[in-house]
This record gives C-alpha cells, structure tokens and sequence, in this order.
C-alpha cells in the first residue's frame, strides 16, 4: 500500500491529526497522541461499546468513539460540553458499580485501567452511591475469582470468552434488576464449562476477576483487601469505610495521591519478566509477575507474536514446579545401590572418567545422548555439539523422534523443509482447515482458539478426522472418524477422485509440481470402494471431503501425533501433504502443511542439531564441506557416519552395543513406547546419566543424577511450531545448587578437556547462527523483548513468514530446481490390531490439564485438584456391554504389559475405541506399558496409536476420575459476545449525557 493512501488526517477539535487507514478510533487517537478516555475497549477484543466514557462528536453527531473506524476527512470533536458531559456521565456509572480502594487492592500496579481512566479523567469524586450487588464472591475456582461488586459489566470477559477463546461460558445477564456476569446458565465457575484458561482475568480492566496467587500478595496493604479471604478483611472493611466517610469531603483527589504512590511502591518490589511458555508447541510469550520467588500471575501482552494475550491453563496457571518440594536441588550419586549427594566437582570428575574409559575400552559410539525439547535452542546446540566434538559421535537424538519425524519426513519429501510451511496467521485465514489426527482444543488451545474464532466470526470451515469426539469434532463443519490408522486411505481416495474429476489445481501442478504422472498411477489402488471398505467412511462423507476441498480457495493442513505415530506415519504424513500440492494448497498464504509441534522447543531441538544424520540448520553431518565447516568452528575432527536414534539405542542397549547414555531433561523410561522394555534396557547400562529438574522414573535407574533449572531459571530462545525464535529472560536465580543446563554442559566439558569459556547463552547462539546458514541473522539484540525472529534467517533482521512464498509473489519450493514434489505412497497394514482375545482399541494422547505424564503439571494444586489421576474412557455402549459405570476400577492388558485404571464412561469414544491419556508417571498407569516397540518404517517413531488391548473387570469402585462438574460434561452457552443491545434497552438505562435515573440497577 502507497503512503498516500496508507495514511491520512483527520480532524480534532480542529487540529489535523495523521492517522493509518483502517484504524479504530480509540488506537488511532493513543498512536497521536490525543486522550480519548475508554475503558470497556480493548485492542485485542475491538468495541464493545459499554462503558460510556467514550463519547464523542464524529462529523456533528455523538456517537461513543470506540465503534468508530477512522476515514479521511472525519471531524472529531472531543473538547466540547456534550460531549464531555456525556463521557463524565459514563465514568461515573461505572465508580457507581465498583468500589475503589485502590491501595489495598493487588491491581493496583499501574494498569489498573478504571483507576487510571478516573484519575485521567479527573473524575472529582463520587456521583452515584456505590452499592454493592446481592452476590457473593465465587472462590470456587482453583485459580481466579469473581467478585460481582467490583464488576463494572463492561464484558470485556465475556467478549474473551465468547469470541477470543472462544470457549463461549460466560455472559451477561442483563435481565436482572443488578446485571452480573455469569458462568453458564448461573452456576459457580467450578461447576461450569470454564477451562480455566484466563482470558476473562487477562483483560477484567480491575479487580473483578483477579489470579488467587495475586490476593492479598502484590501490595503493602493487600492483606487487608476485602477480596482476601486469608488475610484481615474485616480490619481492611473498617478502614475502606473511614476512607469512603473522608472521601465525601475529600474527593478523589487525596486518596487517589496515595493509592500513586502505593502503586509506585511497588514496582520497586514486584518485578515483571518476559518468558515464554514451558509446554506445548504454540510458543506463548507473556510477563510473568514475581516477588521474591513468589509467582504472582502471568500476563500475556497484545505484542506477543504467537498468542497476544492469549493463555491456557497451564502456561497461565500452571507454574507449580517451579518452586516445588520435589525439586532436585543437589548432584546425586548411586552408591552401593542408593543415591547420596554430592557436589558438582565430584560429580562432573566422575562422569568424566567413566565416559574417557568407556569410549578407551568400547570406542565413543558405544555412548549416546538425547537432548531436551523442554531445553532452550543453545542448550540443545551444546548437547549435540558435547556428542560431536567432546564425545566423537553423532549418537544424538531428542524426542521428536517420538512424535513429529513423520511430519517432517512428509515435508522433506514434497516440499523441502521439514516445518511449518507457513504461520498461524495462515491457519486464521484459510478458508478451509483439514484437521487429522489432532486434538488441538486440548494439546494446543491457544492455536485452536484461532481457529475456533476464524469459523465463528469469518465462516472458515472445518473438516476434522479422528476416531474421537474431541471439541474441534465436536464443533466442525464435517466429522469423519475413519478406522484407526487408515488416514492414508482417505487421503489418497480424495486426491485420486478430484484428479479423475479434473477438481485438482491443474495450473499449480504444470507450473510447480514434479512426479504428477507417478504420483497419478500410484493412486490405481485408492478408490472410494476401497476406502468405504477398509477407512469406514461412507461414500457421502467421502464426497463431502472432496467437494469442500475443491471448492475452498484457500486450505490449510493440521496434524499432530494421530498421523504420525503410526507404522505408516511418514508415508500417511506424505500423503497429506501430497493432497495440499496436487490441490495448489502450498506456499500461497492461508495455504499450507502444518504439523502441531508437541513441546515447547521440540521444533528448536531439531533444528540446532540434534539428529543423528544432522548438523544445525538440518546440514548433513556426511556432507564433507559442512563437515570442515564445523571442524573449523570447533577445532575437532568430527564423525561422517550416521548416529543411531533414541529408538535404535534402545535396541542396541539390550543388544550390549550401547554401553553408556546421557539424557537430559527427557522421563525416557515412561514417555517411550514399550517403557517396561526400555527400563530393563537401562538396567544392562555399563554407566548412565541423567539431568533433570525432578527424580523422575528415568532417574532411578541412573549412575549419576545432575540437577537442572526450568526455563524462568535461565536465558536463552525457544523455536515454537511455526519456526518462530523467542527470547526468554530469567526471572529467579536457579534454586539451590541446580544449574542451568547450558552450564551444566558447558562444565561438563570443561572437565574433560574442552574448555569452551562460555559466559551467557547469547555467545552460545552467536556460533550456531555462525556456523549454520539457516540461522545466520538470528542474534540476541533481534529478540529484544516480544521481538522474534521465523528461520530461515539468512540475512539479519529477516526473518520468513512463509517458507515458499517470494518477495515477488512466485513460489519457490526448497530442492534444486524449486519445484514441489508429488511422492508416492503405498499402504501398509497397521501393526498389533485387534483379535478375539485383544478385542479393544486404545487410543492415547494428552489433555487440556496436564502436559505428558505430568512431571510438571502435577506440581501445580489447581491442576491436580482439576484432575488427579489417569484414567481410560468407555463408550456407554461398552460399559453396557460389560457391566462397568464411571469410576470402575478395570486391568487393561496388551501383549506387553497391564495398567489399573478407572473408567470414564462418555460419548467422546464409540463402540470399542477407547481413549488413555498419556498422563502417569508409575507403570501401574502408565500408557506406554501398554505401548510397543513397532515404529514408523521410515523414522523409527513408535507405534503408539496401534495398540490393542484386553479388559479385565475387577469389580471395584472408586471416586470418578473426573469429577461430575468438570468441564468437558458441561455444554457451551455461544452469544454473539456482550449483547449490549440488551443493556441499552432496559427501561432504568438512558443514554449519557442524560442521567442515571434512581435507583437504576445499573
């Protein structure tokens, strides 16, 4: 856009004023400079027009200015009486339903937005007598609280909820004499639909809906908040009623001179720290609130790139582990068949000499180490480079071995990177997203609310396929549950009837795509019978695939761990993204493959190298002129053989060829397929290690446990699932004698003979961005706060939003000759399938509480109270079948192992499918007791979701896993947002400048 037309003035109260095209009046008036008092408008959630403190003169009318949309020529009048009566009147409703006693209240710190639009204002004093509403507070809530009498039913929560997050529990019921916002259909927030993740508290603009871990801990004074149940309420009530007698005479003035330098106080004594979050792959960033080491509360920030002020429960609630108990706090050695502490000299002279002496006697790929996608980028970097140039192999995995190596083995084979092709902005804007084998309401609810907001606000369209009915089925335009592992049979039907049809892109295909013809023939076998047949869906659904695909200008393409983990994966993988290129479905924006990466940085591990086959930047460690690349940068002779990966150490762990194994920050012995196999493959170690923040299940069968720090211990980025590189800050010292990884490694080296002098992560990921191509421009002072950078970044500063799309609108694909490729795939049967005697499908992943088994959720209480223990769902037709209710205790078998768990009676599962989440940290629970050794053929990811079992009835009864009133049996209640027609037209509202008749309720 020219910036003539980008740009343009308009008028206030006489004066021109630039502003951008498009541009909310509210934020158009802030980027100029001009007080415009809003309270209810909130950049993240647009107008909501309830406030009233808004009012202005737009081209001689009054309008309420936070609906107004700026457009060349507009005069605004701000400075005259009207208008200014109008907005006084409304600033004084709201002190009419919200009790200010600033200085003891935790919100109080500055971005308290009614007290700062009421001292901007100059609000004198108290028009209207306050008074309270007939409601109690609600403390039902693990994490937050309600209190209805400083609600000032702006419905900025409800907006959140209903049309950010999208989880549509809230709203306003403004029939009531004393409107409040209620969970529901009015029931308490424990007993609702509320997923706990935070949106309403993120953006209350006080302290109606305020974190428990905040109250009565922020300020000098907050004890005696009346919202503090634990602290001196009835003593704060006293003197808030002294203050309100004074305040008659006073005004505001004098007490809102304290409550600033209360506010002042404190940013002395609450620091706010930039992080990023420690769970999933959408790479949330926000600050998180501290004093001491206490954590107050996480507040996401509009300018934070993947999420904005979007959180989940966990990275808004879930912080228990950092300041938990159980934390290792010191080095442990085994002796005589028990751990003792130990310090860090004796510890590091140990693992020393065990590794030099196993690499003498056995030669150095007789040892192995796996990395941390939980670790930062340079922790990740060090570990490989500890393997490669310390150790002399290239014996180096991490865990998206587990899960994404499918993903990115599709990719690689059609498009050429092994990530996402694109960003979520690209997932919002596609006119259609295909989502397979992917639960991402509950592994990944921040990117899910994207799309839940595109279908609800924009009419994007969704075809989900799962064998479940998780939300985003619930919710879809089309839900196909093909037969389990079967994906590729659908995928390739489709692809082969919209080419017999003519539907496929022609165009896109002739100018972008090689291996059309082999590609074509290779689909002979792939027809709609065969698919009824062997996938279980039927011919109209089939059709309705099909005809959605052809008809969508834009399509975007998600999965996660439903495709991949299978022994087809990286062909089933393949064939998605073959329909994505022959549909012209890549490299435009909207467009795209996007596999949901699991962890926080298991998109970074890989990417800095650790890989078997791989150098940083995904470089062939056989390719001889990298490989002097890096013998220069690190002043070794490195190994050109391919490493083994984590699946193939465990085999030849038992095979007596891997004598040694280092592992960091990885709960191997429970996260890995078969973990009864894998645990007695620990056991015939000559000499192990392991560094992690908890004595997880791996580390009792250690040689040597290090004590690591989470991420708000240290420094360093995280790549997130759209490639995008974050900064994170450390927000506490590491606690007692735990050490960051980096340094950790870092010393480790040091102590046999390599001494790297590292000082701070940033000279760490100065040498890989000078060492790798793919992060060439990446640097410390380019990820300053929320900025960030998406790899490949070849040059500095620039970053690539999406992989193949060029400056000049031409698509360029990563081979030689930048074309796709279509590459053919042939279907296999899946491996352990059902029988007479294993009659049952288990299925598994993870949900919305807890992360994985549950090594850092269950060192957060609210979480644990949300969800205690694992358990397996049964469809009501089974449980008939076999005479079981929810909370039946029942032995599940497989041809591995068995697990006792109660039983979840629900429709989310049909017939015999069932579902196991994979949260469980004993073997009696533990999912992958059940799991196999079979894996994808191509990447050795394991088989999890092929898995038959067997129940036994034990004809015991416990407590249900999850509780009566939990979220998932509750229904939505969707409203278009606020409704605030409904408050404008109630009989006791009259529009400012009039005034609030008496004893109006609101």
């Amino acid at each position: 856009m020219d910036q003539q037309a980008e740009f343009f003035d308009i008028t206030v109260d006489g004066q021109a004023v630039t502003v951008r095209s498009g541009q909310p009046l509210p934020e158009a008036l802030d980027a100029a400079g001009v007080y415009m008092p809003h309270l209810c408008y909130h950049p993240s959630l647009g107008p909501i027009q309830t406030c009233d403190t808004c009012f202005v003169h737009v081209d001689g009318n009054l309008v309420r200015g936070c609906g107004v949309i700026v457009k060349p020529g507009m005069e605004i009048g701000l400075d005259n009486e009207t208008a200014r009566d109008a907005r006084m009147e409304g600033i004084n409703r709201v002190t009419a339903n919200h009790e200010l006693y600033c200085s003891l209240c935790d919100n109080n710190n500055g971005n308290c937005d009614v007290h700062n639009t009421v001292r901007d204002m100059e609000v004198p004093g108290q028009a209207y007598e306050f008074r309270g509403k007939p409601y109690e507070k609600d403390y039902s809530n693990p994490f937050y609280i309600y209190d209805p009498d400083q609600c000032i039913l702006c419905g900025r929560c409800v907006e959140a909820c209903q049309n950010l997050q999208v989880n549509e529990t809230l709203s306003i019921d403004w029939s009531r004499e004393r409107p409040r916002v209620i969970w529901d259909e009015d029931v308490p927030i424990e007993d609702s639909s509320c997923v706990s993740c935070g949106h309403c508290v993120t953006v209350c603009p006080c302290n109606a809906l305020i974190e428990k871990s905040a109250i009565g801990n922020v300020g000098p004074m907050t004890a005696l908040s009346p919202q503090n149940p634990d602290g001196y309420r009835e003593l704060g009530r006293s003197a808030i009623d002294l203050v309100k007698t004074a305040e008659h005479t006073t005004g505001y003035g004098a007490i809102f001179a304290v409550s600033e330098v209360d506010s002042a106080m404190r940013k002395t004594d609450v620091k706010r720290t930039k992080t990023v979050c420690t769970y999933c792959g959408v790479g949330c960033s926000f600050e998180m609130w501290s004093r001491g080491r206490d954590i107050l509360k996480i507040e996401p920030q509009p300018e934070a790139p993947a999420n904005q002020i979007s959180t989940c429960i966990k990275g808004k609630f879930g912080w228990g582990h950092v300041n938990s108990e159980h934390r290792l706090t010191k080095p442990l050695i085994r002796e005589n068949g028990a751990f003792r502490e130990a310090e860090w000299d004796e510890a590091y002279a140990l693992i020393a000499k065990r590794f030099t002496e196993i690499r003498n006697e056995h030669g150095p790929d007789a040892l192995a180490y796996i990395a941390s996608s939980k670790c930062t980028n340079e922790e990740g970097y060090l570990m490989q480079k500890f393997a490669r140039a310390v150790m002399g192999t290239n014996n180096i995995d991490n865990c998206s071995r587990y899960c994404q190596a499918p993903a990115t083995q599709g990719l690689w084979r059609t498009v050429g990177y092994g990530a996402d092709t694109g960003s979520i902005a690209d997932l919002e804007a596609a006119e259609l997203l295909i989502v397979v084998g992917a639960n991402t309401a509950e592994t990944h609810p921040v990117i899910a609310t994207r799309f839940k907001r595109a279908a609800k606000l924009h009419g994007q369209k969704h075809i989900v396929a799962d064998i479940r009915n998780n939300e985003l089925a619930r919710r879809a335009d089309l839900h196909i549950k093909p037969s389990p592992a079967t994906d590729m049979i659908w995928m390739n039907a489709v692809a082969k009837y919209l080419i017999d049809n003519n539907l496929h892109d022609e165009a896109f295909v002739r100018d972008y795509v090689d291996g059309y013809d082999e590609f074509v023939k290779s689909l002979e076998d792939f027809t709609f019978e065969f698919a009824i047949e062997r996938a279980g869906i039927s011919r109209e659904e089939l059709h309705k695939v099909a005809d959605m695909v052809a008809n969508a200008k834009t399509i975007c393409g998600v999965w996660a761990m439903g495709i991949t983990q299978h022994t087809m994966g990286s062909d089933t993988a393949t064939a998605f993204c073959n329909l994505l290129v022959v549909t012209g479905n890549m490299g435009r924006f909207g467009t795209g493959g996007y596999p949901m990466r699991g962890h926080n940085n298991v998109q970074g591990a890989s990417d800095f190298g650790n890989m078997p086959d791989r150098f940083p930047g995904y470089e062939f460690v056989s390719d001889d002129a990298v490989r002097s690349r890096y013998e220069a940068g690190w002043g070794v002779a490195l190994s050109a053989n391919k490493g083994r990966n984590n699946h193939q150490m465990v085999h030849d762990m038992h095979e007596g060829e891997l004598k040694s194994l280092y592992v960091m920050g990885e709960d191997m012995a429970i996260v890995d397929s078969d973990a009864l196999g894998v645990q007695s493959a620990f056991e015939k170690l000559d000499f192990f290690v392991v560094q992690d923040m908890f004595f997880t299940r791996t580390c009792e069968f250690a040689d040597v446990v290090l004590p690591g720090s989470p991420s708000v211990e240290k420094e360093g980025t995280f790549t997130n699932t759209e490639r995008r590189i974050q900064r994170l800050y450390e927000v506490f010292p590491p606690i007692g004698d735990s050490k960051p990884d980096w340094q950790i490694v870092t010393e480790l080296a040091k102590h046999l003979g390599h001494d790297w002098g590292y000082t701070h992560p940033s000279e760490i990921m100065d040498e890989a961005a000078g060492l790798a191509p793919m992060f060439k421009g990446v640097s410390y002072d380019q990820l300053e706060g929320f900025d960030s950078q998406q790899w490949p970044v070849f040059e500095r500063g620039h970053g690539t939003k999406n992989l193949y799309l060029q400056e000049d609108g031409d698509l360029e694909f990563h081979f030689e000759n930048g074309r796709a490729k279509l590459h053919p795939v042939a279907w296999t049967e899946p491996s352990d399938q059902v029988d007479e005697e294993y009659d049952l499908h288990l299925n598994n992943g993870r949900i919305l509480e807890h992360f994985h088994q549950g090594n850092l959720t269950d060192e957060t209480d609210g979480i644990i109270f949300k969800i205690r223990g694992s358990y397996v769902e049964v469809s009501p037709e089974l449980a008939e079948e076999r005479g079981i209710k929810t909370g039946s205790l029942v032995r599940l078998k497989s041809r591995r192992g068995a697990v006792k768990v109660a039983v979840e009676v629900t429709d989310r599962v049909q017939g015999n499918q069932m579902y196991m989440p994979q949260h469980g940290k004993k073997n009696i629970e533990c999912i992958n007791v059940l799991t196999s050794f079979k894996a994808d053929k191509d990447t050795d990811t394991p088989a999890y979701k092929e898995l038959a079992v067997k129940m036994e009835v034990l004809g015991e009864q416990t407590d249900p896993p999850l509780k009566p009133n939990n979220q998932r049996n509750k229904p939505r209640h969707p409203t278009s947002g606020v409704q605030v027609n409904q408050k404008w037209e109630r009989d006791d509202y009259k529009r400012p400048p009039k005034l609030k008749p008496t004893g109006s309720g609101l």
